[in-house]
């Protein structure tokens, strides 16, 4: 046992030490790690191999068939057993599993998602005390539920060829997808407490925002209680920062659960802004229980307050969908973020600061929880909190439909209402999503023929649909957080025709699964873009971990293995690519051209999506994130590395963005702010040869850059501008200046690299150690280089501050480089390359 606290008489310990793990069926028992896997503690006893290198994922099928046994002891102080409540605490088990204290049976856990606590006092002894907890597999616990029901549901990315996984109230992707493995874990999977406490202990304390005025803030303290003697208690609710005056309650409790309400005012409030329009304030606020002087329990949170709204109605462009934050609408900049690993308890805290920075450096303002993961861990919504990044969180259900019957419905009740309440205090929650995809594929993909469902039975799964995401989902979230808005499918429109693109919220896979090309993103512009995408191989420092040098071929049976797009995934990828640009002359040349193209295609979809500002109100791609080392659509990968695509939409992103389009014959140049207040800027334009001959400029200064706006500030005929030049040799380059600062640029292009006669672009660096242990990378050129590619063969966690630039004849750029070595290693092992350097002829 570790990591006693005594506050007051609440005691609590964390059992995270001295835990084994055996299979069933065998006696051996081994060390295991808790919080953890089954499947990461028989890789620590080299039982499994790393399922995620080479084709290992094929040798670990086995585990997830097995039952498997934890046990532990802890000890017991006669202090303890003199309060009134003994109880363990678990934030999560994965996923079946029958819990034994001292040989007792005591709790039965059948939902990931669902923490549960029970009192087990009784059977405690001082001294040392047994636990143990029996894992069902999921599989076997699933399959009878399967032959009950005589029907096969729509599961398609269950990479099984029966599909369980709708049965499981447990993470869906664990189960495969298209951009993952199938690892079907069991587990302690969140840490587990010991806590003693009597009299009274808080069960929950929902601080209510009510009204919000410049003037003042009216908040109402639900605090919850679970009482074991009735009495006159004290409930204080105070600032430990003095920052409003305490509030307090004199309650007479009964035995039981209660709540008792608390309300209290904190005048002239500041308020929580998004990132980019203010400071995400949050309030410390602590909540107390007293009899007489003593205190029984207390806890620490912490508030923001704003209003937050999703305006989903008619308008004069068909149904909108935008968010406003303290009456003012937002356009909503990030991305779609899955599961950081498949094996969850081994994402360190430093893994998730490191992902709410890079979001945040990116200029993001929301993120979506997407509904085949999980409900995150407290520290990712704090983080939320704390960075100004609205969370968009989906309920877990993705991509088929679910059973309907009484047994199912409750646990999905709990799993709800548990992370409900659990969530709703944090001001970064913006709004609950029922379900990912699943309305929007009973329209239109085809399930009830392809799985040759009868009429009976396909009403009663559109039935059981309703009953789950139109009933009960709306109804726990109007009891337990009312006010914040659920809708019970995300997409609300499909991106099959021109009307669907006027309604609502779209995902836009057109570009990918459709192979139409990238100007398609110019065309078919919804009203909130929440998914869509391009994939991209990871970069070969991460290939390298997966692969011998042998199986480096994007076709080779390891390359294959890690594609989980269907079997197109990757010939999609060379399609695309040969499209664009020439053929590249090696491996490694393939992995930065597919890094380059995946950027360009976004950065087109994502300045697509901000011009057409306040039409399009938002731009979520697919996706954040990994949760292994593959192909997918990520801008970082499995080890946090940034792809050219993360690169991009930092730039994309930016507060203030110039870009550039064709459309309807002329090329427009569009100003695009999410500042908070209106600036004057100068823009600056030239049409520049690969050498850097000016052909044409002009400047316009003193326009304004409107806050949330978007306006064309130039138009111009090409004809007019080229004046006959070779649309493969030139570049026409924008810039937005104030006060001499840089505040965004763009390079336009004429012609697909395919198309172009790219010069020796003759790069030059210079190496020196820079301020606070960073290194400096002063890159110049004599010609345009394109997607300049900065490497470091031999340090696998090096960052660059910036990477495949395009950097103009006669410009210089000073890059910032996070790593271990020192200024004379990097002068020896950096690699410069750019687009030239790949071409195969």
């Amino acid at each position: 046992m570790a990591n006693m606290l005594q506050a007051q008489s609440v005691m609590e310990t964390e059992l995270n030490s001295n835990w084994e793990f055996a299979r069933r069926d065998d006696t051996t028992w081994r060390t295991a790690t808790v919080p953890g896997t089954v499947h990461t503690d028989l890789m620590t006893h080299h039982l499994i191999p790393d399922p995620f290198i080479g084709m290992n994922e094929k040798a670990v099928q086995w585990v997830d068939k097995k039952d498997w046994l934890y046990r532990t002891r802890f000890e017991v102080t006669e202090t303890m057993l003199q309060q009134d409540v003994v109880e363990l605490d678990f934030r999560g088990l994965d996923t079946y599993a029958d819990v034994y204290v001292n040989e007792h049976l005591v709790l039965q856990s059948h939902n990931m998602f669902v923490p549960a606590k029970v009192n087990v006092k009784e059977w405690l002894h001082t001294g040392s005390n047994h636990l143990r907890i029996l894992f069902h597999s999921p599989i076997n616990q699933n399959m009878p539920q399967f032959l009950r029901d005589n029907l096969v549901y729509p599961a398609g990315n269950d990479a099984s060829d029966i599909p369980l996984s709708i049965y499981a109230r447990k993470t869906p992707y664990h189960f495969g997808w298209d951009w993952g493995p199938r690892i079907v874990t069991s587990g302690v999977w969140q840490p587990v407490y010991l806590r003693a406490w009597s009299r009274t202990d808080i069960q929950d304390a929902w601080l209510q925002q009510q009204s919000l005025t410049d003037k003042a803030a009216v908040i109402n303290a639900a605090v919850t209680f679970n009482t074991t003697r009735a009495g006159n208690y004290i409930i204080k609710i105070e600032s430990p920062d003095k920052a409003f005056p305490a509030a307090t309650l004199n309650a007479a409790l009964q035995t039981g659960k209660q709540t008792v309400n608390l309300p209290f005012n904190i005048s002239k409030p500041r308020r929580w802004w998004p990132d980019g329009l203010g400071d995400p304030y949050l309030y410390q606020v602590k909540v107390a229980v007293l009899e007489g002087k003593q205190v029984i329990a207390t806890r620490s949170l912490k508030i923001g307050l704003r209003t937050v709204e999703v305006i989903n109605e008619p308008d004069s462009m068909g149904i909108s969908f935008y968010v406003k934050v303290n009456g003012k609408p937002v356009f909503m900049k990030g991305g779609n973020y899955i599961p950081q690993d498949n094996f969850l308890p081994r994402v360190t805290d430093n893994q998730y600061r490191k992902l709410f920075s890079d979001m945040k450096t990116s200029h993001f303002n929301m993120v979506r929880v997407w509904g085949g993961g999980v409900y995150e861990k407290d520290l990712f919504y704090d983080l939320a909190d704390e960075n100004g990044i609205l969370v968009w969180q989906d309920f877990l259900f993705a991509c088929s439909f679910y059973p309907s019957d009484t047994a199912f419905l409750e646990n999905v009740k709990q799993e709800a209402v548990a992370n409900i309440t659990r969530l709703r205090n944090h001001p970064s929650l913006a709004l609950w999503c029922g379900n990912n995809e699943i309305a929007v594929a009973i329209k239109n993909w085809g399930w009830k023929d392809s799985y040759g469902y009868t009429e009976t039975q396909w009403q009663q799964l559109v039935q059981g649909y309703d009953r789950l995401f139109k009933e009960l989902l709306p109804q726990e979230v109007k009891a337990y957080d009312p006010g914040r808005f659920y809708f019970h499918s995300s997409p609300i429109s499909n991106w099959g025709t021109p009307e669907d693109f006027t309604k609502g919220d779209n995902h836009y896979w057109g570009i990918w699964h459709g192979m139409e090309w990238f100007d398609a993103f110019n065309t078919h512009i919804p009203r909130f873009m929440s998914e869509y995408g391009f994939q991209s191989f990871p970069d070969i420092h991460t290939v390298r971990r997966f692969t011998t040098e042998q199986e480096r071929d994007i076709y080779s049976p390891v390359m294959l293995s890690h594609q989980k797009s269907s079997t197109r995934g990757n010939t999609a990828i060379k399609t695309y690519l040969l499209h664009y640009y020439r053929e590249p002359k090696d491996f490694e040349s393939l992995l930065y051209v597919n890094h380059v193209l995946q950027a360009e295609g976004m950065r087109i979809g994502i300045e697509a999506h901000r011009r057409a500002m306040p039409y399009c109100m938002g731009t979520l791609y697919w996706q954040v994130n990994d949760c292994w080392p593959g192909p997918s659509w990520s801008g970082r990968d499995y080890y946090g590395r940034w792809k050219a695509l993360q690169y991009f939409v930092k730039k994309a992103f930016s507060p203030v963005l110039v870009s550039n389009v064709v459309e309807k014959g002329d090329l427009r140049t569009f100003l695009i702010s999410d500042l908070p207040a209106n600036e004057k800027v100068t823009l600056q334009m030239q049409l520049l040869d690969f050498g850097g001959k000016v052909l044409w400029q002009k400047e316009l200064p003193g326009i304004t850059a409107f806050a949330g706006k978007s306006m064309s500030v130039h138009d111009i005929a090409p004809a007019e501008l080229l004046k006959g030049a070779d649309t493969g040799k030139v570049i026409f380059y924008t810039k937005v200046v104030k006060d001499n600062k840089l505040l965004t640029e763009n390079v336009f292009y004429f012609a697909n690299v395919r198309e172009m006669e790219l010069p020796d672009p003759d790069i030059r660096t210079t190496v020196t150690a820079g301020t606070s242990g960073t290194i400096e990378v002063r890159v110049s050129t004599t010609n345009l280089a394109r997607n300049i590619y900065l490497l470091l063969d031999k340090d696998q966690d090096s960052h660059f501050s910036d990477n495949y630039f395009d950097l103009l004849p006669g410009h210089e750029a000073t890059i910032t480089l996070s790593t271990r070595m020192s200024a004379e290693q990097v002068k020896e092992q950096l690699k410069v390359i750019s687009l030239r350097d790949t071409f195969k002829n």
